[in-house]
């Protein structure tokens, strides 16, 4: 459903949407020509960047992830630098498009996750769901002087729902199908699926994290290389380990697993707490990749454990599967384990027979996919459309999502484009 057939110069609003996960490793932007709203919307990719976060910002980063000493003020600060960061990559996104500033219609940012709280935590007492996303949107609106949606996971948060996942909106729209029921699974720093029944409308769709994506293979590489390496790049380490069957067996014991949908996760179960666990459990030192001294034996357990942490993210998705889904006929899979074939070939062993192919396969990039579903979020948003997925997240009800920055000049008025596209008021 994601197509350019038949468009002139013409038609569509390019957005663009932002988009930095879990990883926090780099922000990707895409520009985004969209046709009609809503489940009638089709997308054409215009142009895709991504810009690496600098080393020092991801150091800052994850000193507030880990709640390290003048948390809150580091945090202040990174919002701002992150919003300059943001601004630059759209801008560079637009810049290798051709896309003057003035014909892009609203930026969607999703900015950068430093929190996520979908429970109350009872040790805390004001303690209230919630999630914290960072990326100043004023500085993006003041830089590229476009409208700017931002904040996409409050109002579904004050309606009931977790906040999360909210691509399940744009699997829907590009990816269902009349007679075949699909599971999109993207990994990420967290893995999530969205199922899509055969001819389901919006309200049969559901979806939810199934656990740790990349997350945890990341974190694991960076300590055990210092830091030389942050990802087990096309999956080279993993493939010269040996899966630790005991070790997998309690990672799939995590209460997580168990719990029923819809839930969600992130770094605050899968992140480095957790991986330098693992690492203290198994004997290894910090830095034993990166030490040529290190003993043959105990480099070998250290790609083992590697390779056991991909198989605990390949194993719990087909876990989640067999627990929470009907019969489906396919997965198709994006996020940057869509690229690492060493767990691709652990998921295809995990599902088969169910054939499991990436979304390349269907015309799309998986590498842009979350950038273009906040253009799409931002977009049908700004119409007024309920664009969550209460199916997925929880809440009680359909709900607009995102909250508006206004562009620093004036801009054509959206209602012109709710007339253009025949939509009922919300």
């Amino acid at each position: 459903m994601a197509s350019s057939a038949g468009m002139t110069a013409r038609e569509g609003d390019i957005c663009v949407g932002l988009m930095s996960g879990t990883s926090a490793d780099a922000i990707d932007a895409a520009v985004v020509r969209i046709t009609g709203a809503g489940a009638t919307a089709r997308l054409e990719l215009l142009g895709f960047r991504t810009l690496p976060l600098p080393s020092e910002v991801r150091r800052e980063l994850f000193l507030v992830f880990e709640q390290a000493e003048r948390a809150v003020e580091r945090l202040c600060s990174l919002n701002v630098v992150l919003g300059e960061l943001f601004a630059e990559a759209a801008l560079a996104a637009c810049r290798q498009a051709g896309v003057p500033l003035d014909q892009v219609f609203v930026i969607g940012s999703h900015g950068q996750t430093v929190w996520h709280q979908p429970e109350r935590d009872p040790t805390l007492p004001l303690s209230a769901p919630s999630t914290l996303q960072i990326g100043e949107p004023a500085v993006i609106a003041e830089r590229t002087g476009a409208r700017v949606m931002a904040n996409f996971r409050a109002a579904d948060i004050a309606a009931g729902g977790q906040g999360a996942p909210l691509v399940p909106y744009f699997d829907w729209v590009t990816l269902r199908h009349p007679e075949r029921s699909r599971a999109v699974q993207n990994i990420g720093g967290i893995a999530n699926v969205t199922y899509l029944p055969a001819g389901g409308d919006i309200e049969d769709v559901r979806a939810f994290d199934t656990g740790p994506g990349n997350a945890l293979i990341d974190g694991v590489v960076t300590l055990l290389t210092g830091g030389a390496a942050t990802l087990d790049a096309d999956g080279r380490l993993t493939a010269q380990g040996s899966v630790d069957a005991e070790l997998l067996a309690r990672l799939l014991a995590d209460p997580y697993l168990d719990r029923p949908p819809p839930k969600t996760t992130g770094r605050e179960r899968y992140g480095l707490p957790l991986c330098r666990q693992l690492l203290e459990e198994t004997g290894l030192p910090e830095g034993v990749l990166a030490s040529p001294a290190a003993p043959a034996p105990l480099r070998q357990r250290a790609l083992d454990l590697i390779a056991t942490a991909t198989a605990f993210t390949a194993r719990s998705i087909a876990e989640a599967y067999r627990r929470w889904l009907p019969p489906i006929h396919e997965v198709i899979v994006s996020g940057g384990g869509s690229r690492n074939p060493a767990l691709l070939s652990m998921l295809r062993a995990a599902l088969d027979p169910i054939p499991v192919v990436t979304l390349e396969a269907y015309g799309l990039d998986s590498r842009a996919k979350e950038a273009m579903a906040f253009a799409l979020l931002a977009h049908d948003g700004l119409l007024g459309l309920p664009t969550n997925v209460p199916g997925a997240t929880g809440a009680r009800r359909r709900v607009v999502l995102g909250t508006l920055t206004p562009p620093r000049a004036p801009r054509p008025a959206v209602w012109e484009r709710r007339d253009r596209y025949d939509l009922e008021p919300s």
